[in-house]
């Protein structure tokens, strides 16, 4: 063949650029709510290779496929490579049609990687006489360096040679593939030699020369362990060089000359970077070729929406077969609860653009048609049609609270991949300031009338008074949702709100569902049990009570009970209200309970005994499902200012942790035949925040060396040595610490730990004395929060103060107190999202059997087999300890039994 020495071949791993561009710019979309930092960075990364000296042919070589070969030789050759990133799935496409769009070939090939490709080509231009240039960091790479064959590493401008080959494996590149075949390779679950690391390796393909020879002459290797390893794993040494040697070989079909380097058709690039809204780069373009392209039109008027109504599985069909076009779908289902975990879908609207809508009713599981369609399809046919869509990973859904879909559809075995969800971005964006349904958002943002409707008996009289606006109302809601999506993923890039989105709220999504679905078993025969007896004793007591009030009333009744108190009793009595009634609220009671005034002390006892009896001993039963045996309570994801999840329906976080009648409801919280209960629960976590976010050395340096930070705080409050604490000065103590946090008045702290007014306002002056730090950043929170309307968690989270400069004094206080506590409690609640996250990854990772149940404020509780308690034990400790790097070490204590009470 003749020579062309003149050649030059750049040769580009476009497989590692689309990694290192995702990972390297932050998330981006286009106003459709396409994913495209990946393709954005590609492209960048291309232009400045093609701009860089001088080049005769280039080629972008991807991988076609995970499987390859290699799989064949070892079935676990990348076997703990993680699945790439949901948004990043979508790109690939997107990048292929923007190497082609840039004039350059996409090469790939089913069953090779793009290494084996690129040392193909490597070969070829060799032969011909050819320099080659490989665009590419891989150190799998860097055993093709020869002197004709050089890589350049383009986010470092690093030109890697023989030499810099030397510099990293201490060995030249034809002695890589011994190298790499005794290290092995964790990221591609290369096994190598047990034992072996780089300095071993070096040392022995130095004495030996190769590995072939130092594996013929074992018996010279002094060391016995090391000998004894390398003889026991001869086959796996060898194979591991077979995985890491790259094929030369490959039957390629496109021969070098496809790779001359041709200028783009401009047209075609720059409709392309127009299409995908990249305004910087297209700008540069224009000024290399000039305006080429005539300006798209200008935006026309908003055409009036229209919704059409589908009855038939053709007419879904061939509505669905505009989604491909598209690559999205606004989706909202319209889905009630019926019972404990059950809920009925009754159809489905959708939209790929903003003016065009489509609904879909569906008959309910009993075959009745609540909307009197003559013809409508089953939700299990609507369903079969839309699983392909769903579970395309390539296609973005975009819902309001996702997480009920995805709920239903978890019960029907599909999985929704690849969605966003408009009441997340909206909540992350206004730091949960307002209600968060699609009625209020579309009322606030949106010219769109969309009904609130929660129940079924809701949605039935709404159809019956306007039986012709039901279509056109339910599908304006995927409208809405298309909407919102684009004016919110805009704002999500401009305000910096990114990373709370996509690293906290939308990942947690599925975590939660789960947790949802599973439930948590709760044994019903306890709970009567205690029921029972919580009768008993509210007889006991309000016999007493009558017995000392010297006649029978409702101690129930706030007014019965104030005159009862207040007037025949002849206790000191607040001012009456202007309805003419005594407040009996525990305000009012406790100080005179601790007076020792018999009665508001047992009024207390019968309040406790009553709301724990009310709400969760009578209640519970009533919330278990027949079907699972379990309670299944649903996470509120938008609703607190701080972030911080809700339980509802019921509530499981306000079951009191302390106390007899609190651990006697959770021990009704009990593990699955065959299983137990885990429990992890982060230690002090706000205290730990305050320290660190304050900055207070003395507080800091406590936590590191696990001094009690209670006792501290006594003996400098109190001006006692530490031996000489004592547990009420302790108590007292800890009341300031937890009671700064929350912006607690001096009155406040005077009726926690009993005494005076002025003695609180000298200790909290104590206190601010011996921790300056933390005075300082009260003010300086109230101060950001009436600049701004919010503060900041740690990790970026908004919390909205919108109170802030009230002129309604109590208001503004209650404000300035949240100012404080919020940065502290909402970065609680991103600790503990961030941990959810990693462990629920985890445990699918390690195909563990444990399973999450419940989140309660600083704690997880989890359900699994005995045999997994210590490694998940360990594994959980780990993850929450290490979900942030901060100034104090932050602890999680961990702990198993049988019950949910076994834990406090």
């Amino acid at each position: 063949m003749e020579k062309k020495s003149d050649e030059h071949i750049c040769l580009i791993d476009g497989s590692g650029f689309i990694f290192r561009a995702f990972h390297a710019l932050p998330p981006l979309s286009t106003s459709t709510g396409h994913p495209v930092n990946a393709l954005y960075g590609f492209i960048t990364m291309v232009m400045k290779v093609l701009s860089e000296n001088h080049k005769s042919h280039v080629a972008v070589i991807f991988d076609a496929a995970r499987r390859t070969f290699r799989h064949d030789i070892y079935k676990d050759y990348k076997a703990h490579r993680p699945p790439p990133p949901p948004e990043l799935i979508p790109q690939f496409s997107f990048i292929k049609r923007a190497t082609v769009a840039m004039g350059i070939p996409a090469i790939e090939m089913e069953g090779y990687e793009a290494d084996d490709i690129i040392a193909t080509y490597a070969r070829l231009a060799t032969e011909r006489g050819a320099k080659v240039t490989i665009v590419s960091s891989d150190k799998d790479l860097m055993q093709l360096v020869s002197d004709t064959v050089h890589m350049v590493d383009s986010m470092k401008n690093k030109v890697i040679g023989i030499d810099e080959v030397k510099e990293r494996f201490g060995v030249g590149p034809e002695k890589v593939i011994d190298m790499q075949a005794l290290i092995g390779d964790s990221s591609d679950n290369v096994p190598g030699a047990p034992g072996i690391g780089p300095k071993t390796a070096l040392a022995l393909i130095e004495q030996f020369g190769s590995l072939e020879n130092l594996l013929a002459h074992l018996d010279e290797i002094p060391q016995k362990g090391r000998r004894a390893a390398l003889e026991d794993h001869k086959e796996q040494i060898l194979m591991s060089k077979d995985l890491v040697t790259l094929r030369a070989d490959v039957p390629v079909e496109q021969p070098l000359d496809a790779f001359i380097l041709k200028e783009p058709d401009p047209q075609v690039f720059m409709g392309f970077l127009r299409e995908f809204e990249f305004k910087t780069l297209l700008h540069r373009l224009e000024l290399q070729h000039g305006h080429l392209l005539p300006e798209p039109p200008a935006s026309k008027p908003e055409v009036k929406t229209i919704g059409h109504l589908i009855k038939t599985e053709d007419d879904l069909k061939r509505a669905l077969a505009l989604v491909n076009k598209k690559g999205l779908i606004a989706l909202s289902p319209t889905i009630v609860s019926t019972g404990p975990n059950k809920f009925e879908v009754l159809g489905v609207s959708f939209a790929v653009d903003t003016h065009e809508s489509y609904y879909v009713p569906c008959s309910s599981t009993d075959g009745t048609d609540l909307f009197s369609v003559k013809t409508c399809l089953s939700f299990a046919e609507m369903l079969t049609l839309l699983v392909p869509l769903l579970e395309d990973a390539a296609t973005l859904k975009i819902l309001h609270d996702a997480k009920l879909w995805m709920r239903v559809l978890m019960a029907h075995g599909v999985v929704l991949t690849h969605f966003d969800d408009t009441m997340l971005l909206s909540y992350v964006l206004d730091g949960g300031k307002r209600v968060q349904t699609l009625h209020a958002l579309s009322q606030e943002h949106l010219a769109l009338d969309v009904p609130e409707l929660k129940t079924m008996r809701e949605i039935k009289e709404f159809h019956e008074k306007n039986p012709e606006d039901i279509y056109v109302l339910a599908a304006n809601s995927a409208l809405a949702v298309l909407r919102l999506h684009t004016l919110f993923k805009r704002r999500l890039v401009d305000e910096h709100m990114v990373t709370v989105y996509e690293t906290l709220e939308r990942p947690l999504v599925p975590v939660l569902c789960r947790m949802e679905s599973k439930g948590i078993r709760v044994d019903p025969l306890n709970l009567k049990k205690l029921s029972d007896d919580y009768t008993k004793r509210l007889k006991e007591l309000e016999l007493e009570i009558y017995a000392l009030a010297g006649k029978e009333f409702n101690i129930g009744s706030p007014k019965q009970l104030g005159e009862i108190l207040f007037d025949v009793m002849g206790l000191e009595s607040p001012k009456k209200s202007k309805t003419g009634a005594y407040s009996t609220h525990a305000d009012i009671l406790e100080p005179l309970a601790a007076q020792g005034h018999r009665v508001p002390e047992l009024v207390l006892e019968w309040r406790a005994l009553s709301k724990l009896q009310n709400t969760y001993a009578d209640a519970l039963p009533h919330s278990i499902d027949p079907r699972t045996k379990r309670v299944h309570t649903t996470y509120a994801q938008a609703v607190t200012s701080t972030g911080r999840l809700s339980s509802q329906d019921p509530n499981l976080q306000n079951i009191p942790i302390r106390g007899d009648e609190g651990r006697k409801i959770r021990g009704a919280f009990v593990a699955g035949e065959g299983l137990r209960l885990l429990s992890a629960d982060y230690s002090q976590i706000e205290l730990r925040l305050l320290a660190h976010m304050a900055e207070v050395p003395s507080l800091v340096q406590a936590f590191k060396e696990g001094v009690d930070v209670h006792t501290l705080t006594a003996s400098q409050a109190f001006g006692v040595p530490l031996p000489e604490v004592t547990p009420l000065m302790r108590r007292n103590a800890k009341a300031i610490n937890f009671g700064i946090i929350y912006g607690i008045s001096a009155f406040g702290l005077s009726r926690q730990i009993g005494c005076s007014p002025g003695e609180a306002k000298d200790y909290m002056q104590k206190y601010y004395a011996l921790y300056p730090g933390i005075k300082d950043y009260m003010e300086a929170q109230i101060a950001f929060a009436r600049a701004h309307g919010y503060v900041m968690t740690l990790f970026g989270r908004k919390c909205a103060v919108p109170d802030i400069k009230s002129s309604n004094v109590p208001l503004r206080q209650f404000s300035e107190r949240a100012a404080i506590n919020a940065p502290l409690q909402g970065t609680s609640a991103d600790l503990i999202k961030r941990a959810m996250i990693r462990i629920d990854r985890l445990l699918a990772e390690q195909s563990y059997k444990a399973v999450m149940l419940l989140q309660v404020h600083d704690e997880l509780i989890f359900e699994l087999p005995e045999s997994e308690i210590e490694v998940v034990s360990h594994a959980v400790q780990n993850l929450m300890e290490t979900s942030a790097s901060l100034k104090v070490p932050l602890i999680a204590s961990v702990q198993s039994g049988m019950n949910w009470a076994e834990f406090h």
